[in-house]
C-alpha cells in the first residue's frame, strides 16, 4: 500500500503557530476567536492577495449517499471577498429557481478514480467490483491512498464530523497538500495549502473547499475576518 500518497493527523503549517492546534478551535480554548482569525490570514487571506487561490463549492450527496460520481463541484477564482459573494449568489438563484445547482462537467472523484483503476488494471493488477465500490479498499491500487483520503474530506464536509480541526498530508493533481479540515459552529470547510517546505510555496495553487450549505456561513464568517485582518 503506497503510505506517501497521504497521512492522517500531520504536523502542518498551524504547528508553527499554535502549541496545540487540535485544541486552538474547540468551543472552551481560550482566545479561539483570535485563533481563526489569525488561522484566516494565514491559510486562506494571504494565498487570495496573491491570488493562488480557489473557491470549491460541492453538492450532490445527500441521504447518507457517497457515490462517486453523485459528487458535483464547481469552482470559482478566489481573490476577494467579491468572488466569494458571487459564488452566494449564483447559488440562492439557482435555489430561488428550484434549478439545478451549478456544477462543471469534471468529475472530482469518479474521473480520477477511473483513471487510477484503468491503469492499475493496465499492470496486471485486479481490480475487483468490491474494491471499485468500497473507498475503504481503494488503497489497494496505486493512487487509490490519496483518492480516499480526499473522499473522506468531502465526505465530513457533507454530513458533519465531531472533530473540530484535523490535518493531514495528501498528494492531489496539483501536487503534494496540506489538508486544514475545520468543522467549527461557524461553519465547516478545508484549505488544501503547499507544504511549506516548498520551495514555490507563494505561487503554487490553493484551494477552499466547502458544501454549499455552508456558503452563507462562512461568507459571514470571511466578512468579519476581512475587516479585521485588511491591513495586515
Amino acid at each position: 500500500m503506497p503510505y506517501t500518497e497521504a497521512k492522517e493527523h500531520t504536523q502542518g503549517r498551524l504547528n508553527a503557530l499554535f502549541a496545540d492546534p487540535y485544541r486552538a478551535f474547540e468551543n472552551e480554548t481560550d482566545e479561539r476567536q483570535l485563533h481563526l482569525h489569525v488561522m484566516l490570514y494565514m491559510l486562506l487571506a494571504r494565498p487570495m492577495a496573491r491570488g493562488t487561490m480557489t473557491l470549491r463549492v460541492i453538492h450532490g450527496w445527500e441521504n447518507g449517499s457517497f457515490e462517486p460520481g453523485d459528487l458535483q463541484h464547481l469552482d470559482y477564482p478566489l481573490d476577494t471577498l467579491e468572488d466569494f459573494k458571487r459564488a452566494v449568489r449564483d447559488f440562492e438563484q439557482a435555489a430561488k429557481q428550484n434549478a439545478p445547482l451549478p456544477a462543471e462537467d469534471s468529475a472530482i472523484l469518479a474521473t480520477p478514480l477511473a483513471n487510477a483503476i484503468a491503469e492499475a488494471q493496465a499492470e496486471g493488477q485486479i481490480v475487483t467490483d468490491e474494491i471499485k465500490t468500497t473507498p475503504a479498499r481503494w488503497p489497494a491500487f496505486e493512487g487509490g491512498l490519496a483518492l480516499y483520503t480526499l473522499f473522506k474530506m468531502y465526505h465530513r464536509l457533507v454530513y458533519g464530523e465531531d472533530d473540530a480541526y484535523r490535518c493531514s498530508q495528501c498528494q492531489t493533481p496539483h501536487g503534494p497538500r496540506e489538508i486544514h479540515e475545520f468543522h467549527l459552529e461557524e461553519g465547516e470547510f478545508a484549505i488544501l495549502v503547499p507544504l511549506s517546505s516548498d520551495a514555490n510555496a507563494k505561487e503554487a495553487p490553493g484551494l477552499l473547499v466547502l458544501h454549499e450549505s455552508q456558503l452563507q456561513p462562512i461568507e459571514k464568517l470571511l466578512e468579519e475576518s476581512v475587516s479585521l485582518l485588511h491591513d495586515f
